[in-house]
């Protein structure tokens, strides 16, 4: 099974941390390593698959907190393992509850604050990412753990790349010059990892504590899902950060 880590978060033995590909499971093709029920895979293969990524990680697969995604700014504490329902961001620092991110060309992105030992996911797709969803997390761990952002670690995951992430006029009137690249098409190409880098260092997290994984989940096809290019036959990945009993 192919897992991404981070080398930031691999600093910190506290913190588990791993993002699925699509690579290593038991789905029937173009489903691979789904870890989605809802996708049109068969359940007993999501299933096997969700059990060998956590399994891979070490987590006890009841110990996992959901952010029912909507594609919203919405972000809220994880007090205990379940389904959070209409967030797109969870934040923790509780031992043993492992926050999740279900992505498939959004941009998953996980923060960890060493100080105060507080945790978070994100799902940015456009609209989160245009109401500021990531600050709006920093703003919420500020408010729950006095975190810092200067002490913020952050890691960016795959995404769809501005190599290839195809928007309308009015999405990418929403967004600033250098981020989108005018095509002959009258469309757009957005680079949504960037808008958020520097929506995390306008909030104060220091450039050498982000890290990005800068892979293109549309036109790596072989490595990552992605919904833009397979529709509804595109599986799921997950992210999932933690910290240890």
């Amino acid at each position: 099974m192919e897992l991404l880590r981070s080398k930031l978060f691999s600093q910190f033995p506290q913190i588990v941390f791993g993002m699925s590909t699509k690579n290593g499971g038991v789905s029937d093709p173009p489903y691979g390593l789904n870890l989605s029920i809802g996708v049109g895979d068969d359940p007993d293969n999501v299933r096997e698959n969700r059990k060998r990524f956590f399994n891979a990680l070490n987590i006890d697969g009841t110990r996992l907190a959901f952010p029912l995604q909507v594609h919203s700014s919405q972000v809220q504490d994880a007090h205990t393992p379940g389904r959070y329902i209409n967030t797109d961001g969870l934040t923790t620092d509780k031992k043993e509850i492992y926050l999740i991110v279900s992505v498939a060309d959004c941009l998953p992105v996980f923060l960890f604050d060493p100080i105060h030992n507080a945790i978070a996911g994100v799902h940015a797709g456009w609209k989160g990412t245009d109401q500021k969803i990531t600050m709006k997390m920093i703003q919420l761990m500020n408010e729950r753990w006095q975190t810092d952002p200067s002490e913020i670690i952050a890691f960016l995951g795959p995404a769809a790349g501005v190599c290839c992430y195809e928007v309308g006029e009015g999405v990418a009137e929403l967004f600033s010059s250098e981020f989108k690249a005018p095509q002959s098409n009258g469309k757009y190409h957005l680079d949504i990892p960037a808008v958020n880098k520097e929506q995390l260092i306008s909030a104060g997290v220091k450039i050498e504590n982000i890290e990005h994984e800068n892979f293109c989940t549309i036109c790596s096809n072989d490595r990552f899902h992605s919904y833009r290019r397979d529709g509804n036959e595109s599986g799921r990945m997950m992210g999932v950060i933690g910290l240890r009993g």
